[in-house]
């Protein structure tokens, strides 16, 4: 296990969609620890396989310790809407208004190809739409009709670590990382 680069806006490998994983041995499960153990020393909510230069369709996302490995995944059912700052570990030092879906049904599979289904609300479907888009080569930033939308936030742990809080603490924005 170990940490990866996680890549940058402006690289090219992040506007690659993640290839289906159809071998589910030794080379996807170091992948899949790698992803965690990268995630979490950003620190962030969620990364995907593109955002280290990998073209898998694979991601990891961890929300109140719950560590989900996502392989082959999509959503399958979506309903309401969330607006909400969201941020990404490959956009540091900004953060946006985003409209999600305000909860999501995933299918996919996990290390060993075992199929299972989850479900999300606030900030794991969040994560789990970003991640998702991630593996198409999508951005948060491509939901934005300007980059003027774009809101500079500090890049403290502090701030990566405590979430979303109220925007009058000390006059800042802040906003999880998700990935």
């Amino acid at each position: 296990m170990s940490v990866r680069t996680i890549l940058t806006l402006g690289d090219p490998r992040l506007r690659l969609k993640g290839l289906p994983v159809d071998s589910f041995g030794k080379y996807l499960h170091e992948l899949l620890d790698d992803l965690a153990h990268t995630m979490r020393d950003a620190p962030g909510v969620g990364l995907a396989a593109p955002q280290i230069g990998e073209a898998v369709n694979a991601c990891v996302v961890e929300v109140e310790s719950r560590l989900f490995e996502l392989v082959n995944p999509r959503i399958v059912k979506s309903t309401g809407e969330d607006r909400d700052l969201e941020g990404c570990l490959s956009i540091p030092g900004f953060a946006a208004y985003v409209t999600r879906r305000e909860r999501v049904w995933v299918v996919a599979q996990d290390r060993r190809g075992k199929r299972f289904k989850v479900s999300g609300t606030g900030l794991l479907s969040r994560a789990f739409q970003h991640e998702l888009d991630h593996l198409d080569g999508k951005l948060y930033i491509d939901y934005l009709d300007s980059m003027d939308e774009l809101i500079a936030v500090p890049e403290s742990d502090e701030a990566a670590e405590g979430g979303a809080t109220d925007a009058e603490d000390e006059g800042k924005v802040r906003t999880p990382a998700l990935a």
